[in-house]
C-alpha cells in the first residue's frame, strides 16, 4: 500500500506532509470536498440571493488562485510565464463536475445542479486571471 511506508513511525506522517508539492492547494481540494458533500446546516445567509453561486465561485477562484501562485513560488518566473500549468485550469473545472455528480449521485442530502458547476468554471477563470494579474505585478519584484 502507499501510505503504509509513510506512516509506519508517528514521525513520517509529518514527512509525507512536506513531501506535497503543494500543500495549500492540497488543503484547499480537501476542504471543498468535505464541504460539497457534507449537510449544510440553515443559516441567516439562506436568504441572500443566489449564496449557493457566490460560495461556488469563491471556492474555485481562490482554489485556482492558490494553486497557480504556489506554482509560480516555485518555478521561475520564465518557466512559469512559458510553461503556464493547464492542469491547473482544467483540473478545477474537471472536480467541480465530479462534485456535482458525486452531490446527485452519491448524496442523499445535496443535489447536483449544472448552474452551480457553470459558477464553478466560472471561478476558475476568474482566478486565473487574478493569477496573471498577480504574476505581472508580484513576479517583476522577483
Amino acid at each position: 500500500m502507499f501510505f503504509g511506508r509513510y506512516f509506519t513511525k508517528t514521525n513520517n506522517a509529518k514527512r509525507f506532509f512536506m513531501k506535497i508539492k503543494y500543500p495549500l492547494t492540497t488543503l484547499l481540494v480537501i476542504a471543498i470536498w468535505t464541504v460539497c458533500l457534507i449537510p449544510v446546516p440553515e443559516t441567516p445567509l439562506d436568504d441572500v440571493s443566489f449564496i449557493d453561486k457566490w460560495t461556488h465561485f469563491v471556492m474555485y477562484a481562490t482554489l485556482t488562485t492558490t494553486a497557480w501562485c504556489e506554482f509560480m513560488y516555485r518555478h521561475r518566473k520564465d518557466d512559469a510565464l512559458r510553461y503556464p500549468p493547464l492542469s491547473f485550469t482544467v483540473c478545477p473545472i474537471v472536480m467541480g463536475g465530479l462534485i456535482e455528480l458525486a452531490q446527485k449521485y452519491l448524496t442523499t442530502c445535496r443535489s447536483g445542479d449544472v448552474f452551480d458547476f457553470l459558477c464553478n468554471t466560472l471561478g476558475v477563470f476568474i482566478g486565473v486571471g487574478i493569477s496573471v494579474v498577480l504574476y505581472r505585478f508580484l513576479g517583476r519584484k522577483r
